[in-house]
């Protein structure tokens, strides 16, 4: 059985991450992120939403583990910010339900969304420039990179919340990132 393991970062929607995981027949965890690297034993790895840059623990060495990782809202961008990328500060603070356009209909986690899909996202901080070896993958009126793929690495980032029930399709992201990780 796939074992994910959800890197909790303080976020509001940490718990509804895992029961997706759990409900799509997942062994999946919760693991505090302090946790060593080490200490996790995981086919992948989700690195949660959360307030701030400040409490992301030991996030950037997990991104040194042999897994895919697939970063929501503050995980995308953690990613963004730990290899090389740029996060700053949004136009849009908030949660809002925002129409993504989905640039690579072919990206292993979001690609089956396209053409568009509405999401739940909060952009008080967002992902401003993809780090090298990354594509952006989606789009809004709202936030340049909705989204971000490095299949080469299995490294994936949405700024949305795909866990929480105002996203259309949000468990068909979830699906995909279960077949990277088989």
């Amino acid at each position: 059985m796939t074992r994910i393991a959800v890197i909790d970062n303080h976020g509001q929607f940490t718990h509804l991450e895992r029961r997706t995981l759990r409900d799509l027949g997942v062994d999946v965890d919760i693991v505090d992120n302090t946790t060593p690297p080490a200490d996790i034993d995981a086919d992948g790895l989700v690195l949660s939403g959360g307030p701030d840059m400040d409490r992301i623990g030991n996030c950037p060495a997990y991104l040194d583990l042999d897994v895919p990782v697939f970063g929501v809202c503050l995980g995308m961008q953690i990613l963004a910010a730990e290899l090389d990328g740029e996060v700053g500060a949004g136009d849009y603070g908030g949660y809002a339900d925002v129409d993504v356009e989905i640039l690579d209909s072919e990206d292993p986690l979001i690609g089956s969304l396209a053409p568009e899909t509405r999401v739940w996202a909060s952009h008080a901080d967002e992902v401003k420039r993809v780090p090298e070896g990354f594509a952006r993958t989606a789009t809004s009126d709202v936030c340049d990179v909705e989204a971000m793929s490095d299949p080469d690495r299995d490294r994936y980032g949405v700024q949305w919340h795909p866990e929480v029930a105002h996203t259309e399709r949000g468990e068909e992201v979830f699906e995909n990132f279960i077949d990277v990780c088989e």
